[in-house]
């Protein structure tokens, strides 16, 4: 059985399904155990009369309980396969979908530190391992225990000595499982080691198709991906190795001791039927040819519960290293959550104060965020400019609470970052990231993220807003347009606009705009800006941008420079107090001399 405190819930609340199949499973058992008797008393009937002197009503009543077992197991094994199976199922849906909670709850830290081909594997075949388990295992467990036991009974009422001399054997193969599982156990978690490092490198390769292309590296990538694979081949090959060693042994001794049943009964029958019958441990062994047939059936159905032992020893020892991998995914701490008693954003304002806020990431002692105190007016517009790597981005990023952060650093609306309630402070925030993610759905799908049930008049809306509309009813799909993984078919300044309607149509109190439109022309830029100050008037609205021509509309303007804020104020105002800020527009201002003389 496999336990465990992830595990252990899942036992009582399929409990129902799991008795239905055991009982269905323990009841084909008994009623299999008949089969043999009935063959015995066939052979018996056979041999001590004539041919013609058979007892047709006695043989037409053997056949047909022959057939009233077949049916009774036909029925019975239905039902534990659908009962045991559909619990096993179950428990593998369920905790996948619990897993995949725990990833949206986890940091972006865990993600920095851990590969996605790695989680993935985890979700696919540690999940598989378990499921396997908790189906066929079972089956597998209950007949080495239950069945095991009955035809043992049924075997020493037979002839005790018979079946003793046969039981010794059988001591081997449980010693022989306990030896091996430990040692399974260690294999196949190296061999899903190996795994995981197959999945990261395919992952990764596949995410950047287009540059290994444009490199000319596909030779290059080949190459290392054999040299993966092979490795992954070679741990698989050695775990099957140990599996189809320890089941060959197993074979073995259940062929030796089906040969020696069968010779040493044939002696025994042999001797009772000469009147001379060998006498063992002062016992007599009276065997009929009928009786060795039911007995050697009993032992036929022996042999299924012991090769089920060993499988079940393999499996759980897989099952007990997947549950193992997976357990500590599960109890990974959720760094980032809502504190007890989480104030929740209601009205929102939009005010937002930083209040001496430094911020580094965890991965590194430097900072990117350092004393920083400003306030942002509620309904206001502001942009942030700076540098690469002036902490632009961190700073935006820091509103929605990615990362922990110190106590009265960030507030909103006078309220601490850190006392709110994450999902209503990420539902008061509209966020535009610089890398534009789109799914591979539906354009208006992408759209309509944040609400699948709005009217397509909101969509049409929210695609004027960010000057996309035209673009998109072009599409021979119009809006039914799949944007492929990532937004593969569409072009930079397409998926930046449509993640502008998407953060425009949740309507939220804050929007964020980190480097938004840095892939649109400039009259698209103008009338996406425009568009901004006329329909998010009196909402807070913060945008990042490389261009001044593109925060010039802005009611004030954050200049950064090397984590720091230089300047804070008015576009006019920055012309004559920061040096940042002037150099900017120099250079946008020779850009455009350049350009024009191109031109």
């Amino acid at each position: 059985m496999l336990t465990g405190k992830l595990i252990n819930r899942y036992y009582l609340k399929y409990a129902l399904f799991f008795l239905i199949g055991i009982v269905s499973l323990v009841a084909v058992d008994v009623v299999q155990l008949y089969i043999p008797e009935y063959m015995g008393q066939i052979v018996d009937m056979f041999a001590d009369v004539e041919l013609q002197a058979i007892d047709m009503d006695a043989f037409l009543k053997i056949i047909k309980g022959v057939l009233y077992c077949a049916v009774v197991m036909f029925i019975g094994r239905i039902v534990w396969r659908l009962s045991i199976f559909y619990a096993s199922t179950r428990i593998e849906a369920d905790l996948r979908h619990r897993m995949f909670l725990k990833s949206e709850r986890l940091s972006l830290r865990y993600y920095h530190e851990n590969k996605v081909g790695t989680i993935m594997a985890w979700f696919t075949t540690d999940l598989e391992t378990i499921e396997e388990f908790l189906g066929w295992g079972t089956i597998m467990l209950v007949d080495a225990v239950f069945l095991s036991v009955l035809v043992l009974v049924k075997m020493f009422m037979l002839d005790w000595v018979l079946t003793l001399l046969s039981l010794v054997p059988i001591l081997l193969i449980v010693v022989w499982g306990a030896l091996v599982e430990k040692f399974m156990s260690e294999r196949w978690l190296e061999r899903q080691k190996q795994f995981d490092s197959l999945y990261d490198f395919s992952q990764e390769a596949f995410t950047g198709i287009r540059v290994i292309k444009a490199f000319v590296k596909e030779t290059q990538q080949l190459h290392a991906f054999s040299k993966i694979a092979r490795k992954n081949k070679d741990t698989n090959i050695g775990f099957v190795k140990v599996a189809i060693i320890f089941d060959v042994i197993i074979e073995i001794i259940i062929t030796v001791i089906m040969a020696l049943l069968m010779g040493a009964g044939g002696y025994f029958v042999y001797h009772c039927v000469t009147g001379t019958p060998i006498v063992l441990f002062n016992h007599e062994v009276l065997l009929t040819a009928g009786t060795l047939v039911i007995f050697i059936g009993y032992f036929d159905n022996l042999i299924w519960p012991m090769i089920a032992l060993g499988q079940v020893v393999s499996m759980r020892s897989r099952a007990k290293a997947s549950l193992q991998r997976i357990t500590e995914y599960m109890n990974q701490e959720e760094e980032v959550k809502s504190p007890e008693n989480a104030v929740k954003l209601e009205k929102v304002e939009g005010r937002i104060t930083f209040n001496h806020f430094s911020f580094h990431y965890p991965d590194t002692s430097v900072h990117s965020i350092k004393d920083i105190t400003l306030e942002i007016r509620p309904g206001e517009t502001v942009g942030i400019v700076g540098k690469i790597g002036s902490g632009k981005t961190t700073l935006v990023n820091s509103l929605l609470r990615m990362y922990n952060i110190e106590k009265n650093s960030i507030l909103i609306d006078g309220t601490d970052l850190m006392d709110l309630d994450i999902t209503s402070l990420r539902d008061a925030i509209s966020y535009v990231p610089q890398d534009n993610f789109l799914f591979s759905d539906k354009v208006s799908n992408n759209i309509a993220f944040s609400n699948r049930e709005i009217e397509r008049d909101k969509i049409y809306e929210a695609a004027n807003f960010a000057d996309v509309h035209a673009n998109i009813v072009d599409f021979k799909e119009g809006y039914d347009t799949i944007s492929g993984e990532r937004g593969v078919t569409l072009s930079g300044g397409q998926k930046q606009r449509i993640s502008i309607a998407r953060a425009y149509l949740k309507n939220s109190p804050i929007m964020i705009l980190d480097d938004a439109v840095s892939a649109v022309d400039v009259r698209t830029e103008q009338t996406i800006l425009k568009n901004i100050e006329e329909k998010r008037k009196g909402r807070t609205t913060l945008i990042i941008a490389s261009r001044v021509s593109t925060v010039s509309r802005c009611d004030r303007i954050i200049v950064m420079k090397d984590g720091e804020v230089e300047a804070f104020d008015t576009p006019e105002k920055l012309s004559e107090i920061s040096e940042t800020y002037q150099k900017m527009v120099l250079l946008q201002a020779l850009e455009k001399e350049v350009e024009g003389g191109a031109h």
